[in-house]
C-alpha cells in the first residue's frame, strides 16, 4: 500500500466505517487456563518464573517422551463450553505441524476437526447475540523474544526462546464472524473475559498473555452475503489494542479497495506504537499445518455425569448476577447505574451490595458505594466484609452521618477493620443537629451576601459554595443534603 493510502488510513481510524462498506469480524481468544501443571506433562504452569526451567522432557518433545492428558484441564474447558451454552462432544487430540523455533518438537498438539466444544453463543450486554463456533484444547507455544531496537523480528539481532509457557493449556474460543463493529468486538471480547474469570478456568490476565486474541477482518458493500477477504491480526492484548487495531485495518482496506487494489489474505502485526498494523506472512491453511491425529492419545469422552458435576459446581455467569442487581434495583437501572452494576460484577463486589440492599440499605446507596468508594480500595475493598459495609450503609441512610462522613468511616473500615458506630464516634462524627445546622448555614449566607442575592435571583449552581463552606465551619459533619434544603426554606 502506498505512503499515501497508509496515511489516509492512521488519519480514518476511529472514525466510523464508510456508509457503503459494512464490516466483518470473528475472533479466536486463546486463554490458559488455571491448573497446577501443563497440559501433558507435570511441569508448573507458573508465570514469570526464571525462562527455562519449568521445562522436562515430555513438553520440550525429546525422543520417548509420552504426554499424560491434564484432568483438571479437561474440567475447565467444559466449564468454559457450558458457560458459553456450546455441546459438549467426544472429542480427539491432533498434531499440528509447523517449523517456528517457540516448540522445540516442532508441532503443537491441538483438538483440529473433533474439538471437545462446540455450536454455542454469547450475548452481548446490548443484546447481539454472537455464535461460538468452538472452544478447543490445545497445548500453548513458548516464548519468543526478538533481540534489538524494536522488538520485531526483521530488525532483531538474534532471538531468544523460553519454554516454560510450552506446554501450558489453552482453550481456543472462536466465534462466527457476527461481529460488526470495533465497540462489539471490545464489548465481546470483555464480556468472554468475565465469564473465564467466573468460571474460575482463567485469570483473565492480558497483561500477563493469559488471554490472547487474534482477530479477522474483512469488509463488504452493505447489503452484501457475500464475505471479502479477510487479513489476521496476530495476538492482541489489550481491548484498546483490539479496537484500534480493528479501525485501523477497516479503514486500511476500504482505501485498498477503493484504489482499485485486492486485500491480500494475510496475517499481520498490530503496532500499538505506531498505530498500524504491518504484514508478518502470507495466511496459513489449515493444510498448511499438516494436520494428523496424535497417535500417543485416545480419543477423550466426558461422560454425562462428569458432565453434570461440572454443571452442578458452576455458579452464576456474569450476565446472571447483573440482572439480580439490576432487580434490587426495582428491575430498571439509569445508565450510569448500570456501568456501576458492571464495574462492581466484574469485580466480584456484587455479594456484598446484595448482602447490603437484604440487610435493609438502600440498594442504589449500596451499588454506588461499592462502585465508588469500596472499588477505589483495592484489595482491602475487596476484603471488606459485608456486615460492616451493611452497617456503615445504615448509619448513612439513617441520617446519623454525612455521605462525607461516610465515606471517610468506610475508608477507615478497609484500612484497619472494627465496628463503623465505633470508628465514626473516634472520628468525631456526630450528626449534627437542625437547630445548629440552621445556625450555621445563617452564619454563613450573611457571610456571602453577593452569592446569596444570586442565589435568590435562581443561580442554582452557586449554592455549592453554601454547601462548601457549611462543611468547612462543621468540619465535614453536616449532611449536604439538609444543608441544601436549609438553603431552599431560607429562600421560601
Amino acid at each position: 500500500m502506498s505512503a499515501d493510502r497508509e496515511s489516509a488510513g492512521r488519519e480514518n481510524a476511529g472514525r466510523e466505517a464508510d456508509t457503503e462498506w459494512e464490516t466483518v469480524i470473528g475472533l479466536e481468544v486463546h486463554t490458559e487456563l488455571a491448573t497446577q501443571t501443563k497440559l501433558f506433562c507435570g511441569c508448573p504452569n507458573a508465570f514469570g518464573d526464571e525462562p527455562n526451567t519449568n521445562v522436562c522432557p515430555v513438553c520440550l518433545g525429546l525422543p520417548g517422551s509420552l504426554p499424560v492428558l491434564n484432568a483438571q484441564a479437561v474440567e475447565l474447558a467444559m466449564r468454559i463450553g457450558t458457560a458459553l451454552h456450546c455441546e459438549i462432544l467426544p472429542s480427539t487430540f491432533a498434531r499440528k505441524n509447523y517449523f517456528y523455533p517457540d516448540q522445540a518438537k516442532d508441532y503443537q498438539i491441538s483438538q483440529y476437526d473433533e474439538p471437545i466444544n462446540a455450536n454455542g453463543w454469547l450475548a452481548l450486554p446490548e443484546g447481539t447475540v454472537v455464535g461460538v463456533t468452538r472452544a478447543h484444547l490445545e497445548e500453548d507455544t513458548g516464548k519468543l523474544t526478538h533481540v534489538g531496537a524494536s522488538g520485531r523480528i526483521n530488525a532483531a539481532h538474534h532471538a531468544l526462546v523460553d519454554y516454560n509457557r510450552s506446554g501450558v493449556p489453552l482453550v481456543e474460543i472462536v466465534s462466527e464472524p457476527d461481529i460488526r463493529t470495533a465497540a462489539q468486538a471490545r464489548a465481546y471480547a470483555s464480556e468472554l473475559r468475565a465469564i473465564l474469570v467466573a468460571t474460575g478456568a482463567s485469570d483473565g490476565r492480558m497483561e500477563e498473555g493469559s488471554m490472547r486474541i487474534d482477530a479477522n477482518i474483512s469488509v463488504r458493500p452493505v447489503g452484501s452475503s457475500e464475505f471479502g477477504t479477510r487479513c489476521e491480526i496476530k495476538n492482541l492484548n489489550s481491548l484498546r489494542s483490539l479496537g484500534r487495531a480493528i479501525e485501523y485495518e477497516v479503514s486500511r482496506q476500504i482505501a485498498l479497495i477503493d484504489a482499485g487494489e485486492a486485500v491480500r489474505q494475510e496475517t499481520r502485526h498490530w503496532d500499538e506504537a505506531a498505530g498500524r498494523t504491518e504484514s508478518m506472512r502470507s495466511k496459513e491453511e489449515a493444510n498448511d499445518y499438516r494436520y494428523f491425529p496424535e497417535p500417543d492419545l485416545v480419543p477423550l469422552a466426558p461422560d454425562a455425569a462428569w458432565q453434570g458435576r461440572v454443571g452442578a459446581a458452576m455458579g452464576p455467569m456474569p450476565a446472571d448476577r447483573r440482572a439480580l442487581l439490576a432487580d434490587l434495583l426495582g428491575g430498571s437501572a439509569s445508565e450510569a447505574q448500570a456501568e456501576q452494576i458492571r464495574a462492581v460484577v466484574d469485580l466480584g463486589l456484587d455479594g456484598l451490595v446484595s448482602a447490603a440492599a437484604g440487610a435493609g440499605a438502600p440498594a442504589p446507596l449500596a451499588l454506588a458505594r461499592a462502585a465508588n468508594e469500596v472499588a477505589a480500595e483495592g484489595e482491602a475493598g475487596l476484603a471488606l466484609p459485608a456486615e460492616s459495609f451493611s452497617a456503615l450503609l445504615a448509619l448513612e441512610a439513617s441520617g446519623a452521618l454525612s455521605p462525607t462522613q461516610s465515606k471517610a468511616v468506610l475508608h477507615e473500615l478497609a484500612a484497619r477493620g472494627g465496628d463503623p458506630a465505633a470508628l465514626a464516634k473516634e472520628m468525631g462524627f456526630e450528626a449534627l443537629g437542625a437547630d445548629s445546622l440552621a445556625a450555621v448555614v445563617a452564619e454563613v449566607v450573611a457571610a456571602h451576601p453577593d452569592e446569596w442575592q444570586r442565589y435568590l435571583e435562581g443561580d442554582e449552581k452557586v449554592s455549592g459554595v453554601f454547601v462548601g463552606a457549611v462543611m468547612k465551619a462543621t468540619k465535614g459533619q453536616a449532611d449536604g443534603a439538609k444543608v441544601a434544603a436549609e438553603l431552599r426554606r431560607l429562600r421560601g
